[in-house]
């Protein structure tokens, strides 16, 4: 071999690769964060689901069961905050009821309201219940003067 065809030979190194080309290391970080983003999604959906879990609907039945538990009822209004019922959770949750005699034999019908906001919106649970209390005093529709 001649001098000058040593200079015409191509330069190759038979030494392997040490590093990745920018091309394979871009790819590479682009599949990884897909992969990140995918997983911070579904852990997003979870914790929203487990929030939505960790407080229940507004329902009238949870005013209506305290309700049902007395043995005497009187004509008249009452109100309340459902976290008198359920905790710290439901602070700032008006209930309202309105009770009035329905028939002279000392049956009941209770009006029971609830607002509040629940997951952004405005929420209204309402609900009539009829209870009769005989040991209650005479109501409205017996005579007796209304008192509130």
């Amino acid at each position: 071999m001649a001098p000058s065809d040593a200079m015409h030979l191509p330069m190759t190194s038979h030494r392997p690769r040490a590093a990745f080309s920018l091309l394979e290391v871009m790819v590479a970080i682009a599949i990884f964060f897909t992969f990140l983003f995918a997983v911070m999604m579904v852990v997003s959906n979870c914790l929203s689901g487990a929030r939505h879990l960790e407080r229940p609907l507004l329902d009238s039945s949870i005013v209506a069961s305290a309700i049902s538990l007395t043995n005497r009822l009187t004509e008249g209004s009452a109100s309340g905050d459902l976290s008198e019922f359920l905790g710290d959770t439901y602070n700032g949750c008006p209930w309202s009821t309105e009770t009035v005699e329905a028939l002279t034999n000392k049956l009941f019908a209770v009006h029971i309201q609830i607002e509040g906001r629940d997951r952004g919106k405005n929420v209204q649970s309402e609900m009539t219940i009829l209870l009769y209390r005989p040991q209650s005093e005479s109501g409205s529709l017996e005579g007796a003067t209304l008192h509130r």
